[in-house]
Parts: C-alpha cells; structure tokens; sequence
C-alpha cells in the first residue's frame, strides 16, 4: 500500500522508491476486512473497482455483525450508515426514537439504518448518488484476500518505476553524526542506502525499534486481548453475507469474514484465560465448513509506538502499532499513515515541526481507536467468565468515560471531527450495547408526537422497500463481480 501510493504521488524521475521483502517471511495473513475509507484510498489509486474485486476474490461489507456481546444471546449490527433515519430539524433523530421508546415503542434502532436492514437481509447493491433516496444513506467497503490484495498493489507499483528487492534485511546501519538510518544490509550481503525509510516489518519493528529504540505504549490493561488463532474454511451451505461476523466467546471473540472463495475465521483471546489448545480447539468448533489451513498463532500487545516517525524512518502497519481487528481498523491506519505521510513529506533535513505534527495526529488517531475498542468490551452485561467481569469492572480511559457519561446523562454523542468514528458509530454501539440514556433532549417535547411517529413511519416503509429492491448479495457477486480463476 506504501509503494503503490508513493509512486502515485512522487515524480519517479526525481524520487527512487524501493520495496524491500522476503517471499520467506510469512505475513500474519488477517485484517482482510475494511471500512468504507478504503475506497477513497482505491480511487486516488484510481484502480477500477469491478477489476479489484474480482482480482481480490473480494465481497461486499454493508456492517459488522456483533454476537454475545452485551449477553449471550443478544446480537445487534453496527452499519455503514452516515445517520440513523432522517434529521428532521437540528434535534438527532436519535433523541425522537428515545422519546417513543420511552412510551413503549420497541422497534429497534436498526430498523432506521438502510445499512443494517440490507445486511440483516443478505441484499447488497451499490449506492445511488441522488441525495433524495435512500439508497444513498450507506456506504460499503470489501471483505478481500489480504494476500491478493498485496499482489495486485505490487503489479501497480512496479508498473510506476517501484523496484522490488526480494530479501530479508539483517542489520540496519545509522549514522555517528545524528543517529539517522544510513543503509540496511540484507543477508546477501547488500547495503541499500536511502534518505527515508519506512517500516513495515510487522511487529519486529525492524527499523523503528529495533534500530531506533522509540519505545511503546503498552495498552493491555485496557484491551486485554493478547493472542489470536486464524484460519480460514469453506463455505457449506452458509450465504455469502454482506457483513463481518464478530462473535464473543469465553475469553474473546470469533471473527467471520465471507471471502468469495473461502471464509477467513479467527478466535482473539487474552492468554490469561484459555490456553492456545483450547483456542484452537474453540476456533475449529466453530467454523462454517471444513478447514482450508492448518490454525496458526499470533501473539502481539495493544498499543503503538511512542514515536512513529523517528528520525528518518516512519512506520507504517504493525510496526507502528497494533489495535485488534475488531472494527477493521487495521488496514485503515496503514491508508491513513500513508497519506498523512503524502501530506508532511519532508525534504532531506526531516523539519522536527513536521515530524512532531505527524507522530501527535497518529497518536489521538489511535487514542481515538482504542477508547471506541474499548467502549465494546466495558459495555458488557455479561457475567458468565472471568474477562467479561473483568472488562466490565476495568478503570476505562478518562477520554472515553467523558463520552459515556455525556451519553447515559443525556444521550448527547461527544465526537470530534477528525475521529475515525462518528456519531453513527458510537450510536451504534452504546444501544447495541445497552448503554442507555437516562433522558432524552427536552427539546423534543416540543415537537408534534403524532407527526413525528408518521415521519418514523414512512422511513421504517422506505428503508424496508428499498432492501427488498436489492439483489441477494452472492447473486450480485455471481451476476458482476465473478472472480477470475
């Protein structure tokens, strides 16, 4: 992603880039589901989306599912929606429907998202651009394979001047002077030397820490999750789903992302509860269909590096940090890395004012993460194992418990512009999550109840007309998006 977007922006014939990496070294093979931003990343690219997703043997997202997660039993979708309903004035829809559910109207808040009722009825079409219908309240992103995706980036850029070195990197030289990078030498015995170098060595942080000791914050006190065990499977019988399946398990939870060829299947869990046998046993117990991959361990800790860019080197990925992939975040902070380094990149004396700007606005991008992470495992009414009650009893960041408390006093949604997530997002989770308001906004009130239920009404009607309109997701696939074999 780094290469293909650097040589998209930088003048080949004043810039060399060089990708360095071993066919030998495995990559950890997951985070194969996106958000809706990653389209923007695709069209700067200016690939064509038909070409992509059959190359990827990718699927459509519309929401993630979330299962046992505020009690066993209890399910609820967290949509690609922009808003939830119509705002009929400056009032949130959302204050409208907690009035009627405190009169006793129990239709669910997902009724009211375009999003969630076409992923709850497996229909998937591409959003219209007119701003009168429904079908343009949602947006989309790709379930895909993770491996094909990085070979299709890698045709790109090397179609763009990008010269690719395939070897493993075993020392990394700095400077006397200033402590910069000066080259790093492979196993062959090469020294490539460059005046910016960018780390995607994964959690090894080959450059990063390794070399330039940044240092890491660790966030494992908050998201206790330290391991995860993937695999992937066949489809028997199931519906290709247009949406990501998290389901809550004893000491984590199951990830379940719908691929057009095979299932990508994961169970994250916290070592302090189960052990790696007994994680796999779960993760094979619960599979779709047969096995495609022997299960394989990943260990990593939550949280990021203290300095993301350091001296000449930023990183980018796992070496920059690690949130886990419950809201598919993990491929957006590689999109959003790179094109935060478009935007500050330095010229050869590395101003410290850019740099400094770089490593504050990744560091609230991933403080931001963590507290909407975080909110999902603290908002939990379940009892039944020892990292629920955990969870549920942890000292939460003071950022996020700001935000709950404004919530559940007034089901007023705190949320900055620049965040990742918006007040959809957060919505989505605080009642999928029962997080709920004590009062809603007095405002409301003063509005005619009788229209308001006839507005709620007619979008209930349109929402549930225009998800029927739409093709079952695994037809639409069949009939455009035939992968190529």
């Amino acid at each position: 992603m780094a290469a293909a977007a650097l040589s998209r922006s930088l003048d080949r014939e004043r810039c060399r880039i060089e990708l360095v990496e071993s066919s030998e070294i495995r990559t950890v093979g997951v985070g194969e589901a996106t958000i809706p931003a990653l389209l923007a990343f695709n069209r700067v690219l200016g690939l064509d989306e038909g070409d992509f997703v059959r190359k990827t043997q990718a699927t459509f997202k519309l929401a993630i599912h979330f299962v046992n997660w505020a009690r066993l039993g209890h399910e609820y979708f967290h949509p690609f929606s922009s808003t939830y309903g119509v705002d009929f004035d400056l009032i949130p829809f959302h204050q409208y429907w907690l009035k009627l559910r405190s009169l006793g109207d129990a239709t669910a808040l997902g009724d009211y998202s375009m999003a969630a009722v076409a992923a709850q009825s497996g229909k998937f079409g591409l959003p219209t651009s007119d701003p009168h219908s429904v079908l343009s309240t949602y947006g989309y992103a790709y379930h895909f394979d993770a491996a094909l995706y990085a070979q299709y980036l890698r045709v790109y850029a090397q179609a763009r001047g990008v010269t690719r070195v395939d070897a493993k990197v075993v020392d990394v030289k700095l400077r006397g002077e200033d402590g910069f990078i000066e080259h790093v030498v492979t196993e062959g015995g090469a020294q490539l030397a460059a005046d910016l170098f960018i780390d995607c060595s994964g959690f090894r942080g080959l450059l990063i820490e390794q070399a330039l000791k940044s240092g890491y914050d660790d966030w494992s006190h908050w998201l206790p999750c330290d391991r995860a065990v993937a695999t992937q499977c066949q489809y028997a019988g199931s519906e290709i789903t247009p949406y990501t399946r998290a389901t809550a398990h004893a000491a984590g939870w199951q990830w379940r992302i719908p691929l057009q060829h095979r299932i990508g299947a994961g169970y994250v869990y916290c070592s302090r509860h189960v052990s790696d046998d007994e994680a796999a046993h779960t993760l094979l117990a619960n599979l779709d269909g047969p096995k495609l991959a022997e299960p394989w361990q990943l260990r990593f800790t939550a949280g990021h590096r203290r300095k993301f860019w350091n001296k000449n080197c930023v990183a980018i990925g796992l070496a920059a940090g690690f949130m886990e992939p419950l809201e598919s975040t993990s491929i957006h902070l590689i999109q959003t890395a790179v094109t935060k380094l478009i935007a500050m990149f330095p010229d050869r004396d590395f101003d410290p004012l850019c740099v400094a700007e770089y490593n504050d606005k990744t560091r609230q991008e991933f403080e931001h993460i963590r507290d909407f992470l975080v909110l999902h495992y603290h908002a939990t009414e379940r009892d039944d194992a020892p990292l629920w009650r955990e969870c549920r009893a942890m000292a939460i960041p003071d950022s996020l418990r700001h935000k709950m408390e404004h919530f559940r006093r007034y089901g007023r949604i705190l949320c900055e512009s620049s965040e990742l997530f918006q007040d959809a997002n957060w919505l989505a989770v605080y009642v999928g999550q029962h997080v709920m308001p004590q009062r809603y906004d007095p405002l409301v009130d003063h509005r005619d109840l009788n229209r308001v239920r006839e507005q709620f009404a007619t979008v209930r009607q349109l929402i549930r007309r225009a998800a029927d309109s739409l093709p079952a997701h695994g037809e639409l696939i069949a009939r455009n998006f035939k992968a190529f074999r």
